[in-house]
């Protein structure tokens, strides 16, 4: 047996599976789900739910089992979530507000709108009109919700990217839509795309968008009158590159038209427990999600946008935090790649987009599970991460080097 199949097998015993080609039994994926039959069946059928997937990262439930009965305890970089701590600043801000009895305002109050307009301008040379930002209760809400809100229907296709963050797909589904999975939109033909998402950089690959690709998009979606939508929550975490957002004037000229963009300041701030963000844009498009977000009541706390409001404020807390991600980043890549893992992509934002030559992406996340490192299988993200896996640098140093020396182990 060679050393990769020894590897392997040591992994696939140690997380109870059998060492057979292929990925381990997954009960619940995003391709399927257990049977539910009876009154659980009857009430499931008549709610959203029964257009769903199962939560992916349920399967994930046997492998950070095995990771969190290592002896040095688990690693866990399955997801990103910030473990560093919220700015003081931030924490202020947040306290100074807490006496707020009455409802706050859906679209914001006029200085965090401008703050976050002066933020776009400020890092990312975007001119955003302050009365056209409007606060979301975390993006993943906005994001699932999107189609619902423009009005998206069983006619309507909802396009995103081939490997993607899997709430492009449910948001389609919410809305009752047709998802597409595809990184062309604008070679769908004759299908008709009413909304296409993009993600740069990209969550999970890790891939920014040249912007003579982005500005191509742009010019397709307002040629075919279709709402072009742009996650850019990991901006700010340029490492090899600078990403562009669509709303730059390289992107798309002078006007937001047809365009929104969405940030979020989980990343950057590590305000991912306050669920705090924004999306901006076409002003009309702005208009029209804040007056049903409004019947909806879907607003965000005044707390938190004065929290956002310091936040977008200050550029100092997000260098250092970046800093700690390059650090991260810097140790975390290159004990992969000696493990045997190459790495694609991850120019930017929170993920190393890892393969093996000998492991299917499920082999990779129980032999890494035997050596307590939590890893998110490419399959959450669609067919084509079958080989790959996402490596979260949302660990603390310590977490980090403890990895790296897992890792050399292995190498």
């Amino acid at each position: 047996m060679d050393r990769a199949s020894a590897v392997r097998t040591a992994g696939l015993a140690a997380s109870g599976h059998a060492t057979t080609t292929g990925p381990p039994p997954v009960p619940h994926t995003a391709a399927g789900r257990p049977p539910v039959t009876g009154a659980a069946a009857d009430g499931r059928a008549r709610t959203v739910a029964a257009r769903l997937p199962q939560f992916p990262w349920d399967a994930l439930a046997p492998a950070a089992a095995t990771a969190r009965a290592h002896p040095g305890g688990i690693v866990d970089l399955s997801i990103g979530t910030p473990v560093d701590p919220v700015p003081g600043l931030v924490r202020a801000a947040l306290a100074n507000a807490s006496d707020s009895p009455g409802y706050p305002l859906t679209r914001g109050t006029d200085q965090l709108r401008a703050a976050a307009a002066g933020w776009l301008a400020r890092r990312h040379g975007v001119l955003a009109d302050p009365g056209a930002v409007l606060p979301v209760i975390g993006t993943k809400e906005l994001i699932a919700s999107l189609p619902a809100l423009l009005g998206c229907g069983p006619s309507d296709a909802v396009s995103y990217p081939e490997l993607a963050y899997p709430t492009y797909d449910v948001g389609a589904r919410l809305a009752g839509a047709r998802p597409m999975a595809t990184d062309e939109p604008d070679a769908a033909g004759a299908t008709p795309v009413r909304l296409a998402w993009l993600n740069s950089p990209s969550n999970p690959t890790g891939r920014v968008l040249p912007p003579a690709r982005i500005r191509a998009l742009v010019d397709w979606a307002r040629q075919a009158g279709t709402v072009l939508a742009s996650d850019e929550c990991y901006i700010d975490l340029g490492f090899d590159v600078a990403p562009a957002s669509v709303l730059h004037p390289a992107s798309c000229g002078t006007s937001h038209a047809g365009l929104l963009a969405v940030y979020s300041l989980s990343k950057r701030s590590n305000l991912a427990g306050y669920r705090a963000g924004f999306v901006t844009g076409d002003p009309e498009l702005i208009a029209s999600l804040l007056e049903v977000r409004k019947h909806a009541g879907l607003i965000v706390p005044a707390p938190v946008q004065a929290a956002m409001t310091a936040a977008l404020g200050d550029d100092s807390h997000a260098e250092q935090q970046h800093a700690r991600y390059a650090s991260r980043r810097d140790r975390l890549r290159p004990a992969l790649e000696r493990a045997g893992w190459a790495i694609s992509h991850s120019e930017a934002g929170l993920y190393l987009w890892a393969s093996h030559p000998d492991y299917h992406c499920w082999d990779s996340v129980l032999v890494l599970a035997a050596s307590g490192i939590l890893v998110a299988p490419g399959e959450f993200y669609g067919p084509a991460g079958h080989r790959h896996i996402r490596v979260a640098l949302t660990a603390t140093d310590e977490r980090i080097d403890a990895a790296v020396g897992r890792l050399a182990e292995l190498a």
